[in-house]
């Protein structure tokens, strides 16, 4: 039992030392900080999705902002698509593939920040997102996995975890996450 233990230890600690070992990673994470500090510096807002674990991960991002990271300041302005009200009406009338596409139809404007989670960097609903983040004028971020998928090409910002189970891109995704909003505040509240 402890091996099996030790061995997802050093199975995490590998996917975090091969995302590592890409320098391109961190201009990337970068570039995603100082992106999201000029969405919120200009007065615009950042709209997070993803499925399962992943929507738990875009409901962490909007909360660190609209709540506290790690020292007191403003809310920021953050919306996870986690509405389940939205998400079942949505999902009801048009199907779970427009869940999210539609709220960024209703709620998103030109020069938010989008960010769409997909551990496998196909899910349709990201996908459908991406499309209507694209048509709203939003920059939009992917936090990938595996290769990147079809999501890889078509965002502004593609991140992808270079690992096979959803488990191990997630881990390195909340890293990313907790990374970018410590940067951001850097920026605006130094």
């Amino acid at each position: 039992m402890i091996s099996n233990i030790t061995d997802a230890f050093t199975e995490a600690q590998q996917v975090l030392s091969r995302f590592m070992s890409d320098t391109g990673n961190f201009e990337k994470v970068r570039l995603f900080s100082e992106k999201l500090a000029d969405t919120i510096i200009n007065g615009h807002k950042a709209i997070s999705c993803g499925n399962g674990g992943s929507m738990c991960d875009a409901m962490h991002f909007a909360e660190e902002l609209t709540g506290r990271f790690r020292d007191d300041r403003n809310a920021l302005p953050a919306i996870a698509i986690s509405d389940p009200s939205h998400i079942t009406c949505t999902g009801n009338d048009y199907g779970f593939d427009s869940i999210f596409s539609r709220y960024i139809e209703g709620v998103g404007q030109t020069d938010d920040l989008f960010l769409g989670i997909s551990t496998s960097g196909n899910s349709p609903n990201i996908i459908n997102a991406v499309n209507a983040a694209k048509e709203k004028g939003l920059f939009s971020v992917g936090l990938l996995g595996r290769d990147g998928g079809m999501i890889k090409d078509m965002v502004d910002l593609p991140i992808i975890v270079p690992a096979q189970t959803s488990d191990r891109i997630q881990e390195i995704h909340i890293k990313i996450i907790h990374i970018v909003i410590e940067i951001m505040e850097k920026i605006l509240f130094s």
